[in-house]
């Protein structure tokens, strides 16, 4: 009798299996919940939209309750989290999150639902990314010039002077190569980013550094893993400057397209040291903007996403990143 066992290509333990039919098995509960109009909690409002339909690339947009002005609103443009094989926009954890921060820091979200491995491994999620920016942008031109899909929350609220961008983990890496590539591609509209928030940034090598594990230990650390599953064909492996933005041949740090930067850090996080030394080396760059390092010690990865309670540690973590987006 045939065995039924699937044979499986690629895998993270416990989180991920990918077969050789093609199919993908997600281990991780992490539901989608639908977008709210007046969130219970944050009075913020959400909905879906398609910002392309080829690729496909969608976003669930965020507005704050409304003052009697009506004033414009800086705009974040949110990569989220997942190592680039899991997670959502639509998440109930992230969903939750953006109505916190969006609430207490009165701007406009755009959290982008971007293409995953192993389906459509990376660079697809970056692409997807400034896709999406550029989409956003596009916002800023006149009715007569090209955006044939406006958004009414944008288009009336969004103040361009003011767009953000930022993620956590996988999200945060996402933020730093955008920003290196509106270095040297201009955004629609000549829109600039003027800042980029990188918390707990999904950043490693093929070198230990600090407290990250040696020997066989790296290679069954869970960052090891992640990347090596969702960019499979990285040149460079490990040191791909994607991956390892301080890899020997990376583009100047100097070159991030923006005017402030503020960098997160958590005490308990394996990625920890790997985010300091990004800090200290866009520090030691020549980069003429404003770079800020904010660590909650007590704090493990995401924790400020993945926290039920609303703890002192995720009001410290979210307010820092609210007084960043003004």
């Amino acid at each position: 009798m045939a065995s039924t066992t699937k044979e499986i290509v690629s895998e993270i333990p416990n989180l991920i299996k990918h077969y050789k039919d093609g199919t993908v098995e997600r281990l991780i509960a992490d539901p989608h919940v639908p977008p709210s109009l007046n969130d219970p909690q944050t009075g913020v409002s959400s909905k879906d939209i398609t910002i392309s339909h080829n690729p496909l690339v969608s976003a669930r947009l965020y507005l704050p309750a409304q003052n009697q002005s009506q004033k414009k609103l800086p705009i974040f443009v949110y990569f989220h989290a997942g190592g680039f094989f899991c997670s959502s926009a639509f998440s109930f954890y992230h969903h939750r999150y953006l109505n916190r921060l969006v609430s207490e820091a009165q701007v406009i979200a755009v959290s982008v639902e971007y293409r995953l491995a192993p389906e459509s491994p990376l660079p697809a999620a970056y692409e997807d990314s400034w896709l999406s920016l550029q989409w956003v942008a596009s916002h800023s031109l006149h009715e007569d010039d090209t955006c044939n899909n406006k958004e009414p929350w944008l288009a009336d609220f969004g103040d361009f002077d003011r767009v953000y961008i930022g993620g956590d983990s996988a999200g945060g890496n996402i933020s730093h190569n955008i920003a290196i590539k509106a270095g040297v591609e201009s955004l629609n509209g000549g829109v600039k980013i003027l800042g980029a928030i990188l918390s707990h940034s999904g950043f490693w090598g093929s070198t230990p550094i600090g407290s990250e594990p040696r020997g066989e230990d790296f290679e069954k650390s869970l960052s090891y893993l992640v990347l090596k599953f969702s960019f499979p064909c990285a040149d460079g492996g490990l040191d791909n400057p994607m991956i390892n933005p301080m890899a020997p041949g990376a583009p100047s740090l100097a070159g991030l397209e923006c005017s402030r930067l503020l960098v997160c850090v958590a005490g308990k996080d394996e990625l920890r040291d790997r985010n300091l030394w990004y800090y200290a080396s866009v520090k030691e760059s020549g980069w003429k903007g404003e770079a800020e390092l904010f660590e909650v010690e007590e704090g493990e990865h995401c924790f400020h996403i993945a926290s039920d309670e609303v703890t002192e540690n995720v009001k410290k973590m979210i307010k820092r990143m609210a007084d960043f987006l003004v």
